[in-house]
């Protein structure tokens, strides 16, 4: 079990890949683990064409030619499928570009033929989409499953497939197509993407591929768009997309021997082109670097570094805007050295790129220098130093705007009785109130703070059973203040320049400064809201965090009185016991993965000498009402050591010890109805006692 991705270039009885030969060897491997584990295996034999003929023809004023063609193949039932080639202008030998026609990537294929490129529009619409112009292009690929029973393939695979046998046709010399055998891409959107990079790494022929926001397993690997994540986990692939046995691996999706960094690996060293949104809600920009800078690799072995592409654009998964479309198209030219391309050279620009050792580089000795005080002077050294004044980020609005709130789908999941009410406090800091108008009376806040969920921020994507927590729990009477934290949601570039305006401060420090703007705002009204704000009681403000926000609320809760109580779900696990070699991965994703704390980086592989742990927050909190929740199976955390921390710092509850709450769900690490129904059961109860 591994925290981090199975390297490319390691075998898996960890040998390394150290020649040409070594590679050929370890590919063949990824290729039968892809196949095992994802996609299911392709037949044996590719069945020739043994007949094609013409059913359409439309000549274009453009002098262009579109054709819809039958192929029957040399299967027992002699299986055919349709597809469409457009023909460009000329005589020229034209580029081919691969495409499944769904109505939002038309535009492609018409920016390609208008460029000179021969289009196909072959049968890969997804099952759960229909094109009135391309009949049974979503359902076609069953009639081939149907004549292989002894494949285990699925319906990505299958249709990957099929492009490939689109190829044989165009390929094929006697049908008189006059096209660039080196020049063949294919583009794929969303689970179109996903086909294309499957195509493209099962066909040596297709020399580039583009898949924008192919989410998980594509471009984003599932170890790190876990439920913590709020993004696509194995559990929430529709239909027969992958292995039905793959979604046995949620929650512990770092036993999975390989992922969907795989493909790379496969497509290598061809050209891939990975074109992704900031806010995408289907692809954690974190997880989409994982697997890039692992694939880079790959390249680089190889000796192409620069054919493989990471390519930001603002904004969420949709639309496709002319601007991407003439993009990708100017990708294509460029990378098929056409005379026409106006695109510039590619600039790799990651947005999680945090180098540790210059970062430190800026600190003085006196900086690295642990205190000798008690242990909240620790804590707070390894915060960093606040600094006098926070800089403004320039905002354009005060509060969150209709666009923004629909980009993030704030109001995706509501339900009756609640409103949603635009704040703003801090530094800039814009969020949500939920509540529910009809509570009489002044009423519990909750703050929310939530996971690793860098697309998305506070909002809930995947894995929403019915709503999510902050209507939830606003549903049951109580005001949730929601916001981004920083580095994340709309907020997420504001992390990537963090450290460029605060070298001596942490991430983990603004978010926890941020909490307690909140704080201020509710007690002390320090903000402003967008309308009239409910009563509130002031006398209960309490911390509800998942993940990360676990981690944040307890440090906040920790470090201010004014918080009356905290409840953290999957949200830490010890320090000091937290090496490199357990599944974890160590602190080291605290100091460097996620660049949350760095001056935690001094003590890596010394890790007894960090000067404070997680009991010192507990007993910092105590005897305030506290809730741990950590399920057995949290791939992130070592469950015993937390059963160890939690009851080594009981006695500080000793007073008052129903206000220490620990459960330990036979779980994995999910935050969903379940886990919303423990907190307002707990939060019902801590509020009736205080």
């Amino acid at each position: 079990m591994r925290s981090d991705l199975p390297p490319l270039l390691e075998f898996l009885d960890g040998t390394y890949v150290e020649t040409a030969g070594d590679w050929e060897r370890r590919r063949s491997e990824i290729r039968r683990l892809i196949c095992q584990y994802f996609i299911g295996n392709f037949p044996d034999v590719i069945p020739a064409i043994i007949g094609t003929r013409t059913l359409e023809e439309i000549s274009k004023t453009d002098g262009s030619v579109r054709r819809r063609i039958q192929l029957v193949f040399n299967t027992p039932n002699q299986v055919s499928m349709d597809m469409w080639v457009w023909i460009p202008f000329g005589h020229s030998p034209a580029p081919i570009l691969l495409i499944q026609p769904r109505d939002y990537q038309i535009p492609w294929a018409e920016a390609a033929l208008s460029r000179g490129y021969l289009v196909c529009l072959y049968p890969g619409v997804d099952s759960h989409h229909q094109e009135a112009d391309y009949p049974r292009y979503e359902s076609v690929w069953n009639d081939f499953r149907a004549e292989y029973p002894d494949v285990n393939w699925t319906e990505i695979s299958t249709k990957a497939w099929l492009a490939s046998r689109s190829l044989d046709y165009l390929l094929e010399p006697q049908y008189g197509y006059n096209v660039m055998s080196e020049q063949i891409g294919i583009i794929g959107f969303s689970r179109y993407g996903k086909q294309s990079m499957v195509a493209a790494a099962f066909d040596d022929r297709i020399t580039a591929v583009i898949a924008r926001s192919p989410g998980s397993p594509a471009s984003c690997p599932y170890r790190f768009t876990a439920r913590d994540t709020f993004a696509e986990t194995p559990e929430d692939f529709p239909g027969e997309w992958f292995l039905p046995s793959l979604r046995s691996y949620t929650g512990r999706e770092h036993q999975l021997p390989i992922d969907s960094h795989g493909w790379y690996a496969l497509i290598a060293p061809r050209l891939c082109l990975i074109h992704t949104a900031h806010n995408d809600g289907c692809e954690p920009t974190f997880a989409v670097e994982k697997g890039y800078l692992e694939g880079k690799k790959v390249y680089r072995f190889l000796g192409y570094p620069q054919n493989l592409y990471l390519s930001y654009r603002s904004g969420g998964h949709t639309p496709i805007t002319e601007e991407h479309v003439a993009e990708n198209m100017d990708w294509f030219d460029l990378v098929f050295d056409r005379l026409d391309s106006k695109q510039p050279a590619f600039c790799e620009k990651l947005i999680h790129d945090f180098n540790w050792r210059e970062w430190k580089s800026q600190l003085s000795d006196q900086d690295l220098q642990v205190p000798n005080g008690n242990p909240l002077e620790r804590i707070l050294w390894s915060l960093g130093q606040k600094p006098k004044e926070i800089r403004s980020n320039n905002m354009a609005s005060s509060f969150l705007n209709l666009a923004e709130s629909e980009l993030m789908t704030h109001d995706r999941w509501h339900v009756e009785n609640t409103t949603r009410l635009p704040v703003h406090f801090g530094c800039n800091v814009r969020g949500n109130l939920y509540y529910n108008p009809n509570s009489e009376g002044s009423v519990p806040v909750i703050i929310w703070l939530h996971p690793f969920s860098y697309h998305s921020g506070y909002n809930e994507g995947y894995g929403v059973q019915g709503t999510t927590v902050y209507y939830r729990i606003a549903q049951q009477g109580c005001v949730v203040l929601a916001f981004d934290q920083l580095g994340f949601g709309l907020r997420l570039l504001e992390g990537s320049e963090f450290y460029n305006a605060y070298p001596k401060w942490s991430k983990l420090g603004r978010m926890i400064c941020d909490v307690q703007y909140a704080v201020d705002f509710l007690i002390d009204g320090t903000g402003c809201s967008k309308g009239k704000m409910p009563k509130i009681n002031t006398n209960h403000i309490y911390l509800l965090g998942y993940s990360l926000g676990g981690m944040v609320g307890l440090y906040a809760a920790a470090l201010d009185d004014r918080i009356s109580g905290v409840a953290s779900f999957c949200g830490f696990t010890p320090l000091r016991t937290d090496t490199d070699v357990k599944p974890t991965g160590g602190i080291r994703r605290i100091w460097e993965h996620h660049a949350l704390q760095p001056l935690l980086g001094i003590f890596h592989e010394d890790q007894e000498k960090i000067p404070y742990d997680f009991g010192d927050i507990l007993s910092l909190i105590s005897p305030r009402p506290c809730l741990i929740a950590s399920p057995e199976h949290d791939q992130e955390a070592d469950f015993d050591d937390i059963i160890n921390c939690v009851e080594s710092i009981r006695r500080e509850w000793v007073e008052s010890p129903e206000f220490l709450t620990h459960l330990t769900p036979n779980d994995v690490n999910r935050f969903q109805a379940d886990q919303h129904e423990m907190f307002l059961d707990w939060i019902n109860k801590v509020v009736k006692k205080v």
